[in-house]
């Protein structure tokens, strides 16, 4: 592969796909339009493209080789968050950088993998042992996904969430837990610490991240969200709160859920002897993947070949790979873009790392 001559992928063709992509507007469960796009821009190279029902108006587009056993799997997601602004969700460019929404997370990855498998396809008529799969809902349930493990299993798959285009072979563990609180409705003028609903949510918070702090440093998280009753000139008699937290691979999740719940036990003296509530709705292990094998082989090769330097990291959010990994396959994290801009109201790629993303996958493929 390091003599062969490479495949060229087109610049220009995927900056339109690029932007194409980010100028519809895809929050999880409305991602339909997009779906459509990616489809139509697959099926025009010539492509077969299945549509995998996910519910009755939602969907995942799959790329599959006809009687070809596939030995890895390219999975990017097409949805969102919600926009911040609904007028300025749209993609623009500033030099070399494409911002709106879903650059980073993860149309610039999707975008890529689209390109290579259009690039390889107009040149070999025929599909390399590969997948490609475009899932829906990532950012809420990861349920696009859910549906494509129950029909395919695949050894092997890269996923394109935003990594800065460092190889990511281990992932974090992933916790959502939820905390509901309950007190007793009365007039405002008449509260107190024994009756309100928010306070022993407020106790509860001080808590727990006084604990992690403590004893699990490691430990990134963040209070999500916090709701209360709509209780008008009253003592609110409920409360919710979500709090993320991801671990390092190779920590312990059941304990630090059973040591949560044990801290919500004690916070019942505090209240009105109402039972408060903790749930985990989402608990991913995280994962280590062995400097070794085919396919992590290959992506080493792509990146000697062009004198880039061999670090592999871990990826320290939650992502559909966590789930992958629970169903027997290996998910390499690699994808343009930067992490810490997903999710902000300033959200961006930089086009050389698509543009890079692409040549990878792309000789990727070429190499199966």
């Amino acid at each position: 592969m390091g003599c062969a001559k490479r495949v060229k992928i087109d610049n220009n063709r995927l900056k339109k796909l690029l932007r194409g992509l980010v100028d519809i507007y895809s929050p999880s469960g409305k991602e339909v339009e997009i779906l459509e796009y990616a489809e139509q821009c697959l099926v025009s190279s010539g492509m077969n493209v299945m549509r995998q029902e996910v519910d009755e108006a939602r969907y995942n587009l799959i790329v599959s080789p006809e009687g070809i056993t596939p030995e890895i799997l390219f999975l990017g997601h097409l949805d969102t968050v919600p926009a911040f602004d609904l007028e300025k969700f749209e993609s623009c460019q500033r030099k070399d950088e494409i911002f709106g929404l879903g650059a980073a997370d993860m149309k610039g990855g999707c975008a890529a993998m689209i390109e290579a498998f259009i690039s390889f396809y107009e040149k070999n008529d025929s599909l390399p042992p590969a997948v490609l799969a475009l899932v829906v809902g990532e950012e809420e349930e990861g349920d696009g996904t859910k549906q494509l493990i129950d029909d395919l299993r695949i050894p092997w798959a890269i996923v394109g969430e935003p990594t800065n285009m460092e190889v990511c072979l281990s992932h974090y563990g992933y916790i959502e837990v939820e905390f509901r609180t309950f007190g007793k409705r009365r007039h405002a003028s008449y509260s107190d610490y024994q009756h309100n609903a928010i306070f022993d949510m407020l106790q509860i918070l001080l808590r727990v991240t006084a604990w992690l702090d403590k004893s699990r440093h490691h430990v990134i998280y963040n209070i999500r969200d916090v709701h209360s009753a709509d209780s008008g000139f009253a003592v609110p008699d409920r409360c919710i709160a979500l709090l993320d937290m991801h671990f390092p691979p190779g920590s312990r999740l059941k304990t630090v859920a059973r040591s949560i719940e044990r801290i919500i036990a004690a916070q019942g003296e505090l209240g009105v002897g109402y039972k408060h509530i903790v749930d985990f709705p989402t608990v991913n292990r995280g994962y280590k993947i062995p400097d070794k094998g085919k396919m992590v082989r290959l992506i080493r090769k792509s990146f000697e070949n062009r004198g880039f330097s061999w670090e592999p990291g871990s990826f320290r959010s939650h992502s559909d790979a966590n789930i992958l990994w629970e169903a027997g396959t290996k998910p390499v994290i690699l994808g343009p873009g930067h992490l810490a801009k997903a999710h902000s109201n300033n959200e961006s790629v930089p086009l050389k790392q698509v543009f890079l993303a692409a040549e990878v996958y792309l000789e990727i493929l070429e190499a199966l």
